[in-house]
């Protein structure tokens, strides 16, 4: 058995090569003067159950988990907690005892970063999600939970968005492009302009062109930091926001949970910021 050090936590995940996981938990870690050290693993399709059993046989703390890994963690989780009971996926595995427990923190992330950006809570709000895959399910979760008023899902196939929308509660159902128009919020979930991605140049579901002031408009695509969506729906006069807000705000729930400490987003956001690449 390889010699790991005290507090090992780290990403898991294929591809991995572009994951900034692990800046972001180091620069938590320094500012909490945590001897703990975070590794990027690559693990593809059918690796979860392994994922789990080295975490619990290596000792490691804690793991972030991305695809395409989140639904084969969950089944191999001793215990499933909060949305992740309900959407089984996770994207964080913590060890609580002799316990391997998953969790899904995409979703507060997303509304975590929404507040400290924009001052934006989602009750009482109309809004759209663009997408059907497991952060759609993550996103439509957490607005449900919120309070939103409506969550409208869009994707190419109307069984794909009411999959997606039954996980918002009551809230939730099919939607349309066009009610993009009418939202105060839209997200897209989808990989549609992300670097390096055959999905990079297709066209996206919901039109920017649609959008308008008084909106806010969030790709969850965090490279480049602003994809050719943001910039469109910018133009039309919405309030923007990248991928990065997510991404930075949902390590952050993550450090907490496996440090017991509050996370330091302030310089988990320095250490991005000082990253050229990511624009």
């Amino acid at each position: 058995m390889p010699d790991v050090p005290v507090g090992l936590v780290g990403v898991v995940g294929r591809p991995i090569d572009h994951s900034l996981s692990p800046l972001l938990h180091t620069a938590a870690f320094e500012a909490l003067s945590v001897p703990w050290t975070s590794l990027a693993f690559e693990v593809g399709p059918g690796g979860g159950a392994s994922v789990v059993e080295a975490m619990r046989t290596l000792g490691l703390k804690g793991l972030s988990v991305t695809m395409p890994l989140k639904e084969e963690v969950a089944l191999a989780v001793d215990r499933l907690e909060g949305p992740a009971a309900h959407l089984r996926s996770v994207n964080c595995l913590v060890r609580d005892g002799d316990e391997i427990v998953g969790l899904s923190t995409d979703g507060d992330g997303l509304l975590a970063a929404l507040d400290c950006s924009f001052g934006f809570t989602p009750a009482s709000s109309r809004v759209v999600i663009v997408g059907g895959g497991g952060a759609a399910r993550s996103v439509a979760a957490a607005l449900g939970a919120a309070g939103a008023l409506e969550v409208a899902v869009v994707t190419r196939t109307e069984t794909q968005a009411a999959q997606v929308a039954v996980v918002a509660g009551a809230c939730g159902r099919v939607g349309d492009p066009t009610d993009a128009a009418l939202a105060d919020l839209v997200i897209e979930t989808t990989p549609v302009g992300m670097a390096g991605t055959a999905a990079g140049d297709a066209v996206p579901l919901v039109d920017p062109g649609l959008l308008h002031a008084g909106q806010i408009a969030v790709d969850l695509v965090y490279q480049p930091r602003r994809t050719a969506w943001v910039e469109h729906a910018s133009a039309q006069g919405a309030t923007t926001m990248g991928g990065l807000g997510m991404l930075v705000h949902q390590a952050a729930l993550q450090i907490t949970r496996w440090t017991g400490r509050e996370a330091p987003v302030e310089a988990m956001w320095a250490a991005v910021e000082a990253r050229g690449d990511t624009d």
